[in-house]
């Protein structure tokens, strides 16, 4: 019979239990699209349909190494969240904030029909 999580968890020493937090954060921390959206509880169609496309554009797109900021913010709105564009140095982090909505007149005319 298997064992749930929850008893294995609570017999697991405090350091160890500890250690495998930590290792959660750190991979929520950092998770690239596609596990984003699997994390997410979504199926690529769901997500196309949530940004009136393809599922072989998603497909595409979890692919890239390189994308417009436009783009990504797009897809991780369609997935419930916001995106930040945040720079760090040496003296600390800067949000940078022009990154704001500009409407794309493609997207204007197609609501216009």
């Amino acid at each position: 019979m298997a064992k749930k999580f929850e008893e294995l968890w609570l017999k697991m020493p405090p350091e160890s239990r500890a250690r495998s937090e930590a290792m959660a954060e750190k991979l929520r921390a950092a998770m690239p699209l596609h596990g984003l959206r699997q994390a997410r509880g979504l199926s690529q169609e769901a997500l196309a349909k949530r940004l009136n496309v393809k599922q072989p554009s998603i497909a595409k797109l979890e692919q890239r190494t390189d994308m417009y900021i436009s783009t990504l913010r797009d897809h991780i709105r369609a997935l419930g969240g916001e995106l930040e564009v945040i720079a760090r140095f040496p003296e600390g982090e800067v949000k940078i904030t022009n990154f704001a909505q500009i409407e794309d007149p493609s997207r204007e005319e197609a609501q216009d029909d």
